[in-house]
């Protein structure tokens, strides 16, 4: 096999799917179906003539975390839904990227909610301390403990790994694993439109860039994606390693109508996949997620194909697909 001269940091095209079939970190069933929806996409087949040689790693049962998420109603933590479900879930995809990493393959986690990037993303800082996180979302997802209103910890995945949540308590036990060494001048936002409160006020205390659709739309996706890259890249390093955590919900429900919190005003499908064309040129991506596709939320049967086919075109931009 080839060298990848556009991903530098591993000698050969080889990845995993990482599949992450949970729904525990946010009320709405079916969004645990959005990996499998995916491979029934094509989208293993596509990257294969990319020239990827692929493998699927399954660390959650679906059906078995579908029933644990049901049947789990006293796990709760204040008004913090099924934070036991959520610190073990995560951590067996912690272990899975983790693997997939140590065996020099490209982890791409397929979700789930947002929550599983509380694994995706501290496994590959174990793997490369130095890396920056560009976190594409509608929302900011920084939500504490103590200040989340919904309880939902699809809503919290950034204040764990940035270690903002240092209570000790029974029912966290299983969240203590996270290490939590995220720096805040490591992570970078785009597309954020729907930011909380209080939200806004850790973004601002921790000087965290953070690019909303107002920027995208004053400066264009290009300068925006820039200055995210240029925040969170390493002075000491020519080439940061790239962290790429995308929610589906970051472009505009028009595009993608099936997930869980759609918020208008979005990135327009071409924004969407020229981010990713963007980070696969600069060749420092180690990693990307791809979350929160829900088919279960579709109106028509057209919202599921539009939204699970934006889904995998978002993969396939990040790993090499072009137009010409």
């Amino acid at each position: 096999m080839d060298s990848a001269p556009h991903y530098r940091f591993y000698k050969e095209k080889q990845l995993s799917l990482v599949m992450a079939p949970f729904s525990g970190g946010q009320g709405k069933l079916g969004v645990e179906k959005g990996p499998k929806y995916m491979l029934k996409h094509g989208l293993q087949q596509d990257l294969e003539e990319l020239g990827w040689k692929t493998e699927i790693e399954r660390p959650l049962d679906e059906e078995e975390y579908v029933r644990k998420v049901q049947e789990n109603t006293h796990d709760q933590y204040g008004v913090v839904k099924r934070p036991q479900l959520v610190g073990e879930a995560t951590e067996l995809i912690y272990n899975s990227v983790k693997s997939t990493l140590d065996k020099g393959r490209f982890p791409v986690t397929l979700g789930g909610d947002h929550s599983i990037a509380i694994g995706t993303v501290s496994a590959v800082l174990d793997k490369h301390p130095n890396a920056g996180l560009l976190w594409i979302d509608a929302h900011a997802d920084i939500n504490t403990l103590e200040c989340t209103t919904s309880g939902n910890l699809h809503g919290c995945p950034v204040s764990f790994l940035l270690g903002l949540n240092k209570e000790k308590d029974e029912k966290l036990k299983s969240l203590e694993w996270v290490p939590g060494t995220l720096k805040p001048n490591k992570i970078a936002y785009i597309g954020l439109r729907d930011v909380d409160s209080d939200e806004k006020r850790i973004l601002k205390e921790l000087g965290i860039a953070a690019f909303s659709m107002y920027h995208v739309d004053k400066y264009g996706i290009n300068k925006v994606i820039e200055m995210a890259l240029e925040a969170i890249k390493d002075p000491e390093s020519e080439n940061t390693p790239i962290i790429c955590s995308y929610d589906v919900d970051a472009v505009d429900p028009l595009f993608v109508p099936a997930t869980g919190t759609p918020v208008r005003g979005g990135l327009t499908l071409r924004e969407a996949l020229f981010l990713v064309e963007r980070l696969a040129e600069t060749g420092n991506l180690v990693s990307l997620d791809i979350v929160e596709t829900n088919p279960d939320l579709a109106v028509q049967d057209i919202h599921v194909s539009n939204t699970i086919s934006a889904g995998c075109a978002i993969a396939r931009c990040a790993l090499g697909e072009t137009l010409l």
